[in-house]
């Protein structure tokens, strides 16, 4: 029986809160470029949804009286 077959293997995806004590450095290094990409895709929605936010409030707000 090899080592590696005896170690559990990680959840196919990462969550957080997840324990991270199994896991390898090169685990360790994919999540973390995983969460990087899953950050920027989050920031690229959120402008998004910012901007149709302004864009909606420039349109509903009145003029001045």
């Amino acid at each position: 029986m090899d080592w590696d077959d005896a170690r559990p293997t990680p959840p196919k995806s990462a969550s957080i809160g997840d324990n991270l004590e199994t896991l390898s450095v090169a685990e360790l290094e994919s999540r973390i470029a995983a969460f990087a990409a899953e950050i920027e895709r989050l920031k690229a929605e959120l402008d998004r949804k910012r901007a149709h936010e302004s864009a909606a409030e420039t349109l509903i707000k009145k003029p001045a009286d």
